[in-house]
């Protein structure tokens, strides 16, 4: 656990300074028509000040008539995945915070004030609802060992700045939702986020918040071995993007490894005789050197491209106001 991580004991009351904020709920759901209504009534009671905006993906149990009917705002991504529909929101919606949760009524409603307080209150640009129970509560066998799995992998390499890297439920300030990338087309989205805000060293927070089961009838659109390779796939993809220089090094270091074990009993033989014996394999051990070299030189000058790419992050992250303020 992390120090910045708090549990919530009783629903905060909304702060003063609430008022005069434009506070969106940002809802993105797939076939969750037995759900969305209880969700839609629930942050309606919870964050009144909200506007709350569904965003239908190709749900083909009409999900989207049961929001209108429950007066949210419906809107469609017509784009199969997750992460297209973040990137949607995120583009089309217009805020001082967002609160994004998913439609399937497993997020406790009550954290809505307390996330959108922590965010004001202790001036950060993301809070995530670390969920409670994850593993014996509502998840397989298989989601909970990957989940543990990823969090750890992210914690060696990115930084260990969250317990829940795949919380669906988040508040965000307006400078996260618009200079976030949002590149990843699926599930792996929530992935991106939290490394979006290690790369820039952003202001962030945890609050420990309920997490319960799906209702009844309803089924989780997670496939584990599916999902957990588009993760990794992720993972990989981020650490060559954040961290060139380390993910080439280990590239080359293993290449120069398979080198030396091929080459070293030649170059023995080499000094003892002046013969080399197997042509073949020295070649290998040759050609294998200089990948190794090549790719050191692209991690050394892909990594002052990602400082590069870092700086014009952080120079488009300062040129949006903080919250409350406006520009």
């Amino acid at each position: 656990m992390i120090d910045c991580t708090d549990t919530l004991d009783a629903p905060a009351k909304p702060a003063a300074r609430f008022h005069g904020l434009r506070l969106a709920v940002l809802v993105p759901c797939h076939n969750e028509a037995l759900s969305i209504e209880q969700v839609i009534m629930d942050f309606r009671r919870t964050l009144p000040e909200a506007e709350i905006y569904v965003y239908d993906n190709c749900s083909t149990d009409g999900t989207a008539e049961v929001a209108r009917r429950a007066g949210a705002t419906v809107r469609r991504e017509p784009v199969p995945g997750k992460g297209n529909v973040v990137r949607r929101m995120f583009s089309d919606i217009d805020a001082d915070v967002y609160l994004m949760v998913d439609g399937d009524a497993t997020y406790d409603p009550q954290a809505a004030p307390a996330m959108v307080n922590k965010l004001l209150e202790e001036e950060v640009d993301m809070v995530v609802g670390a969920r409670q129970n994850i593993f014996d509560e509502a998840h397989r066998f298989g989601h909970g060992f990957g989940n543990r799995l990823f969090n750890t992998l992210f914690h060696r390499f990115f930084g260990r700045r969250f317990v829940d890297i795949f919380s669906g439920y988040r508040a965000f300030s307006r400078r996260f939702v618009k200079t976030f990338p949002a590149i990843s087309a699926g599930f792996e989205i929530e992935t991106e986020m939290s490394f979006h805000a290690a790369q820039l060293r952003l202001p962030v927070a945890e609050l420990s918040t309920a997490y319960g089961k799906r209702l009844e009838g309803s089924s989780s659109k997670l496939r584990t071995f599916h999902d957990a390779l588009r993760i990794l796939r992720t993972f990989v993809l981020l650490l060559k993007e954040g961290r060139p220089a380390a993910f080439f090094l280990s590239i080359a270091s293993v290449l120069a490894l398979v080198a030396l074990v091929l080459g070293y009993p030649l170059l023995v033989t080499f000094l003892e005789t002046g013969l080399v014996p197997r042509l073949p394999t020295a070649v290998l051990a040759t050609g294998l050197i200089l990948l190794s070299g090549m790719s050191l030189m692209c991690g050394l000058i892909l990594d002052n491209v990602t400082r590069g790419h870092l700086e014009q992050k952080r120079i488009a992250y300062l040129g949006i106001p903080r919250t409350g303020e406006r520009g």
